[in-house]
């Protein structure tokens, strides 16, 4: 019988705070990435920096990063993987924590399936999950929404509706903000819910200074915390 060599794709967690790669990613991380010469990465200069941290064995300057960002098509998805030679296996390195949530990396996964290569994730830190395992919320039904509208009145129909959802369904509502609008969308949360609908601040994960508090929505109104350029996740649950 032929054997037919599979190829992997490793899903290669980042580090969402620095200088925490002992405590949040596997042991074996640099055994794994020693492997591997073509990455798929949404930010090719944060994909270099992360391989430097890690200090893989391979000189950097060798490697071949294939950008794939959110205006990456699935046409160019299929190109890159004809330029990988074959039996090499590849690396999708997300822009903080783990590959494909919140990340196009999504696209190179679906390819892959089509194409029969193994998908090996990887574990590591994720802000998403983290925050919900530390929220206190219902972690048996939760929807995660990404970032919301930037426009004010397309935002603020979207806070009220998770908040229906999360009353009607008790399904907890996970969503994201630009680091630099976290301040302004808290304020809008606030005056937006209910005073008795539950919110949780999860900022800074993994970080030193990590912050995690679920309170009502009343309790945070006049002691709002300072997340101004801090990753951030927000929940709320009615």
């Amino acid at each position: 019988m032929k054997f037919i060599h599979v190829r992997k794709v490793f899903l290669i967690p980042n580090l969402i705070a620095p200088d925490t790669k002992e405590s949040v990613l596997p042991s074996d991380i640099n055994k794994v990435l020693n492997q591997i010469s073509y990455f798929f990465a949404e930010d090719v200069r944060t994909a270099r920096r992360f391989l430097s941290d890690v200090k893989v064995e391979k000189r950097i300057e060798e490697l071949k990063f294939l950008k794939t960002d959110k205006d990456t098509s699935r046409e160019e998805i299929k190109s890159y993987f004809k330029e990988i030679p074959s039996e090499e296996p590849v690396g999708i390195i997300s822009e903080a924590g783990c590959p494909c949530i919140a990340d196009p990396g999504n696209l190179v996964v679906e390819y892959a399936h089509q194409m029969e290569w193994d998908i090996v994730p990887l574990v590591g830190p994720s802000s998403i999950l983290l925050a919900l395992i530390g929220s206190g919320l219902n972690g048996q039904s939760f929807v995660f929404h990404g970032y919301l509208p930037i426009e004010k009145d397309p935002k603020a129909k979207m806070i009220k509706s998770m908040e229906k959802d999360s009353l009607s369904k008790q399904q907890t509502q996970i969503f994201m903000e630009t680091p630099y609008r976290n301040d302004r969308l808290l304020e809008e949360i606030v005056l937006l819910c209910n005073p008795e609908t539950k919110l949780t601040i999860a900022s800074n994960l993994t970080a030193n200074d990590q912050f995690i508090r679920t309170k009502k929505v009343r309790e945070w109104k006049n002691n709002l915390p300072e997340l101004h350029k801090k990753p951030t996740i927000f929940l709320i649950q009615g």
